[in-house]
Formats: C-alpha cells, sequence, structure tokens
C-alpha cells in the first residue's frame, strides 16, 4: 500500500492511497481460503472447491469485502501511523466509473482513493496555578427554608365550599377558555381547574380579576401573556378567556407538623425540612458552579490561541444556528426585531462556536492529561436521567436508540467527562469564596445573561443555543405551557 501526501496547509490533509492489485489479489485469495470449507457448490464436496471455481462465483463478491474493509480500517490506520488524530469522519473519494470499478473487483487494477481530512490541533497543557475564580456563596438562611416548607405543605390545606365572594387565598374551582384576536389556541382551555387566589400560579393578571366572584359567576379575564412566556408564539400577546365559576372554597387552617410531613409522604417534619433545604442548596448551589465555570473558561479561552478544526466550528455553528431560527420562527420575530442584522449574528454566533470548539478541545486535552474517566455506571444512570424525560410510552423505545447508537450514547459521557474535568481543575486553581445574598446571587446571573445574549438583544434568538454553549451545556428540552399556565418554578418551590 503506498501513501503518497498531496495536501499539508494549516489543519487539512489530503493523502493519496494506492493498493497495488497483486495486494488485492493476495488478500482475496485468503479470504476465499478461509471460507472455502464452509461454502456449498453443486457438483463438489466441501472444501474441495477449485479455487478458480471458487474465484469465479465468488470472487467479485470477496474483493468487494476486500475494498470495504481497506476503507473502513486502512483508513485509520494510515492516519495514525502518520501520527496524526482526524477532526471528524475523513471524507474518501474514489472512482465513480463503472467500468474501472469492475476492472478493480475483477482483480485487473490497482485499488486508489483519495482522503481528505483536517487533523486535531496539538495542544500543549499549560499551567493554571495562576487562574483564580470567584466564588459567590449564598447561605440558606432558615426563613427561606420555613418559607419552602410552608409552600410545599401547602398541598395539604383543607378547603371547605362557601357561599360569597371569592377573596385572597380562596381557592376556586373554574373552568375557562381563552382566545387571541377571537381565535381559541391551543392549550387555552380547562375544565375544573383549581386556582387559590394569591398564589401566583397563573400569568400575571388573571388572579386578582377573579376576587369578588361567586360561584356561578361567568367572567371575562383580560391579560396579557409576558414578553418571556416560555410558550413563544404566545409571548407578549392579549388573550381573554372565559371563565365560569363553579365553586368558591375557603381555606382550613395550614399546621406544619409531623402529620402534615406524613400526608406528603414522609416520616416526620425534620426529615421534610432536611429534604427542602437540600433541594434549595443544590438550586443554588446549581447557580454558583456555573459561575465559576464561566470564569474558569473565560480564562482558559484567553490562555489558549489555535486554529480550530473548520469542520468542528461548521457543526457547532449550524446547530446553534439552526437553534437560534427555530427560535426566531416559533416566536414569529426577525431579527431586526432583535436590533441586529443576520450577517451580524452570523458573525457573533460563528465565535461563539469557535470558542465552544477550541474550549471542548482544551478540556478534553487537559483532561486526557489528567487521567480523567467516565465510568460505564456513570453513564448508565445519565442514560436513564435521559430517558425519564420522555413520556412513558417513548421511554423504552429511547433507551433502545441510545443503547444501539454509540454516537447517541458518547452524547452523554461528553458531559459528564466535561464535569469531571472542571471538578479536577478546580483543585488546581485559586477559589476565593465571596458570600453574597440571594439578590446579588440573582443579580449577578441577570448581568452575565445580558452579557451572553449579543448580538440577539430582546427575547427570541438570544437564549437558543448561546448562553448553553457559554456555559458548556449540553440540550435542554423545554416542556410546553398551557395557558393561563402556571410559571415555571424551580424543583424546590414544587416540592420535587
Amino acid at each position: 500500500m503506498q501513501v503518497t501526501e498531496t495536501l499539508n496547509s494549516g489543519l487539512k490533509r489530503e493523502i493519496k492511497v494506492t493498493v497495488p492489485a497483486g495486494d488485492l489479489e493476495s488478500r482475496m485469495i485468503t479470504r476465499l481460503n478461509e471460507v472455502k470449507d464452509k461454502v456449498r457448490i453443486n457438483g463438489f464436496r466441501p472444501g474441495k472447491v477449485p479455487m478458480p471455481h471458487l474465484r469465479k462465483v465468488y470472487g467479485k463478491s470477496v474483493m468487494a469485502e476486500v475494498v470495504n474493509d481497506i476503507l473502513s480500517n486502512s483508513v485509520r490506520h494510515i492516519i495514525a501511523d502518520r501520527g496524526e488524530k482526524a477532526a471528524m469522519q475523513p471524507e474518501v473519494k474514489m472512482t465513480e466509473d463503472e467500468k474501472e470499478a469492475d476492472k478493480i473487483l475483477s482483480g485487473g487494477a490497482d485499488f486508489e482513493f483519495e482522503v481528505a481530512y483536517e487533523v486535531l490541533p496539538a495542544i500543549e497543557v499549560k499551567d493554571v496555578s495562576g487562574i483564580s475564580v470567584n466564588r459567590p456563596v449564598y447561605d440558606v438562611p432558615e426563613t427561606e427554608i420555613d418559607e419552602q416548607v410552608r409552600r410545599v405543605a401547602e398541598s395539604t390545606r383543607t378547603y371547605a365550599a362557601k357561599d360569597g365572594k371569592a377573596k385572597d387565598g380562596d381557592r376556586l374551582s373554574i373552568d375557562f377558555v381563552g382566545r387571541i384576536d377571537g381565535e381559541a389556541f391551543e392549550g387555552g382551555a380547562g375544565n375544573d381547574q383549581p386556582l387559590v387566589i394569591g398564589s401566583k400560579q397563573f400569568i400575571p393578571g388573571f388572579e386578582e380579576q377573579l376576587v369578588g366572584a361567586k360561584a356561578g359567576d361567568e367572567r371575562k379575564v383580560t391579560v396579557t401573556f409576558p414578553e418571556d412566556y416560555g410558550a413563544a408564539h404566545l409571548a407578549g400577546k392579549e388573550a381573554v378567556f372565559d371563565v365560569t365559576v363553579k365553586e368558591v372554597a375557603a381555606p382550613g387552617e395550614l399546621e406544619l407538623n409531623d402529620e402534615t410531613a406524613k400526608a406528603l409522604g414522609l416520616e416526620s417534619l425534620d426529615r421534610l425540612r432536611e429534604i427542602v433545604k437540600g433541594q434549595l442548596e443544590n438550586q443554588y448551589g446549581s447557580m454558583t458552579r456555573q459561575k465559576v465555570k464561566r470564569q474558569l473558561l473565560d480564562q482558559l479561552d484567553a490562555a489558549y490561541t489555535f486554529e480550530a478544526p473548520s469542520k468542528l466550528v461548521d457543526a457547532e455553528f449550524n446547530n446553534i444556528w439552526s437553534q437560534v431560527n427555530r427560535d426566531l420562527e416559533a416566536a414569529g420575530r426577525t431579527f431586526a426585531d432583535e436590533e441586529t442584522t443576520e450577517e451580524e449574528a452570523r458573525a457573533e454566533y460563528l465565535k461563539l462556536a469557535e470558542r465552544r470548539v477550541r474550549l471542548g478541545l482544551v478540556l478534553a486535552e487537559i483532561g486526557e492529561k489528567a487521567g480523567v474517566q467516565v465510568a460505564d455506571d456513570e453513564v448508565q444512570r445519565a442514560l436513564f436521567e435521559t430517558v425519564r424525560r420522555f413520556p412513558a410510552n417513548q421511554q423504552q423505545e429511547a433507551f433502545e436508540f441510545y443503547r444501539d447508537n454509540p454516537n447517541a450514547l458518547a452524547s452523554l459521557r461528553a458531559p459528564l467527562f466535561e464535569e469531571k474535568v472542571i471538578d479536577h481543575l478546580m483543585t488546581q486553581i485559586a477559589v476565593t469564596d465571596n458570600k453574597v445574598t440571594k439578590d446579588e446571587l440573582m443579580a449577578e446571573d441577570e448581568a452575565e445573561e445580558a452579557a451572553a445574549e449579543k448580538p440577539a438583544k430582546k427575547k427570541s434568538a438570544k437564549k437558543s443555543e448561546a448562553k448553553a454553549a457559554e456555559d458548556g451545556e449540553g440540550e435542554a428540552a423545554e416542556a410546553k405551557k398551557k395557558a393561563p399556565a402556571k410559571k415555571k418554578a424551580a424543583k424546590a418551590e414544587d416540592g420535587e
């Protein structure tokens, strides 16, 4: 086999591979010898078929197998022997002329093909001891835990039907139908829907317009969906709901004790407080980690400057750009509405894709040098957690998809590996803890989001893939919201 380099420019490589006809012939004969005892041909005893006859019957099909094996395995070995690593699957070109192909399969011509690929850049891992980050730490106060416990326990509160007008704290049972511009919309209707006035479960302004209603009343409730509403096709739009109040019920006394916890499936009030505290700490701890991670990635990005493989950048950009356009389309907006142009947005998101690819390569190299490993049981747990997010009737299909597709399974391993590399780096860099208030923690979040939202400055394209890419996060599935749907709450607030 003869390998000739035809292009070496930056990260781009092209090579020409020639496999002599004699070499092909030798491989084919070896395979025919391997199968001669197994084939059955009329007129010949097993293992006694003459090689010329065996070649006449099976020669082309076996030669095709030889060629496919060369393409499948030899390319990988050739690149490895050159001391290179391909950034993506190499592109292989060979003759499309049927006569030439037939000549090769008949053993009458050399097999020639060309391979084009990009190599991964050589990355020298740098000392990170000079990197320093500030870690904002929010200590959850007992008062917040108490408030959260009370919210969770609200589900155990009893209500008794009453005559008279509804007031703050009362629970209504309502039927409703919502319309935008006179047309009903998906998710805009419900029957026997419970609603506690003052709970802020529904979109702003909805509950307030039902204060003073009595059982049997019919009311028109006019509200405007928030600009950042989860269902983009409803965001910022005015809707009118025809509401029928079927019952008004007054709240009973809410007691916080062991019996309340048992009604929630827990053994004691102390256990409930412990769970709620853990959920809150995890929630705020996740925010803290993302802030620290962003600081670390920013400094790594500044420390490593190298050419990123264009194919990887293109693939990353296409993922981001597709999401940006889906968000714009769902919101019914344009780049002009986002105070930018398509050209400016493309340029910004291309920079984002380049950054993400470079950081991914840097983290991969650091992790490899540090011996970071992701155990199979960790991937298995991630698989089960991913499958759990699918509807029950799709979970088995999703599980089989990941199990049978190595690339899909690798997509679960990659973020686990990245987080482990971040954990490793956190032991190597200087970390300063800063106590902050809840408002300070949230305000910093908003400031960081605002910085990450360029060039899309409003609501639709801004949060598409940009923030996820900056944070090194993977996929995120957003549940479809119904109107006048409940606002999305944190897990701790739902007591889940």
